[in-house]
């Protein structure tokens, strides 16, 4: 299944759940960087672990980072560190959750910090 994105703007972009499998495609399509906003174990057994994608995108020749914000549970500090990875990570940066609502939500915080 090709890897779902929905751009927010030239240099950044929102995904599903992906898998360490996605990675290349993710790199193929252009992006420099990802950032993972889903917790370890969130979906049970059935999501892959950070490290694997994280293992899987470095490579693919990728930039990642780690950072779980809880679903419905978004604070003022993880607004701040995702608006830190933005200025920090080379773009274009992928960012992915669950269903990318998270991300997306996270993005719109982040552009008035």
């Amino acid at each position: 299944m090709p890897v779902q994105i929905n751009a927010l703007s030239d240099d950044f972009a929102v995904a599903p759940q992906l898998f360490p499998d996605d990675m290349q495609a993710v790199a193929d399509a252009g992006f420099k960087s990802v950032i993972i906003n889903r917790p370890d174990m969130e979906g049970g057994p059935e999501q892959p672990l950070s490290a694997d994608v994280m293992a899987a995108a470095r490579a693919a020749g990728l930039q990642i980072e780690y950072q779980p914000v809880v679903s419905g549970g978004m604070t003022a500090d993880d607004v701040a560190r995702f608006a830190v990875l933005l200025k920090e990570l080379p773009g274009p940066v992928l960012a992915f959750c669950r269903t990318g609502t998270r991300c997306t939500h996270l993005y719109q915080a982040a552009a008035g910090v």
